[in-house]
């Protein structure tokens, strides 16, 4: 069964996009914990870190770090950055494909630590397009 990460990357559910490439993508979490939370996958449906590749989990830090520099450099509120990586039911991974949260943090906010424990509202589209043009727009003129 297709996770909807897989739809999301196929186009068959709508996404706001921050980075793709052949091997992984990045875009807004639809139920964000602070704006910019943007989840990396790869583009390939995998459960686990076990059946990921090396280089592409590789891929996916890299492309996370990107990304949390772009947030401490944009015009969004970011004290600091959580990368955060949940894997198996254990661990609460909640979709069954690898996903690296990357979370913009500020003194104050909501965040708990754990997920399912955070006081979390679905954003619109119109909402996690903004936030993704300023993530993009930032992400493009750093090095």
């Amino acid at each position: 069964m297709k996770s909807i990460f897989t739809k999301i990357i196929q186009g068959t559910v709508p996404a706001s996009f921050v980075y793709q490439d052949d091997q992984v993508s990045a875009f807004m979490d639809i139920q964000p914990i602070n704006p910019g939370h943007v989840l990396v996958i790869p583009n390939q449906q995998v459960a686990s870190l076990n059946d990921l590749d090396e280089a592409t989990g590789a891929h996916m830090f890299r492309i996370g770090h990107r990304i949390a520099k772009a947030l401490s450099q944009s015009s969004l509120k970011c004290e600091g950055v959580n990368l955060f990586l949940a894997d198996g039911q254990a661990a609460n991974q909640d979709v069954a494909h690898i996903h690296l949260h990357v979370l913009p943090r500020f003194r104050g906010d909501s965040f708990k630590g754990l997920v399912g424990q955070n006081e979390c509202q679905l954003s619109t589209r119109a909402e996690l397009d903004r936030t993704a043009e300023v993530i993009k727009f930032t992400l493009n003129s750093i090095k």
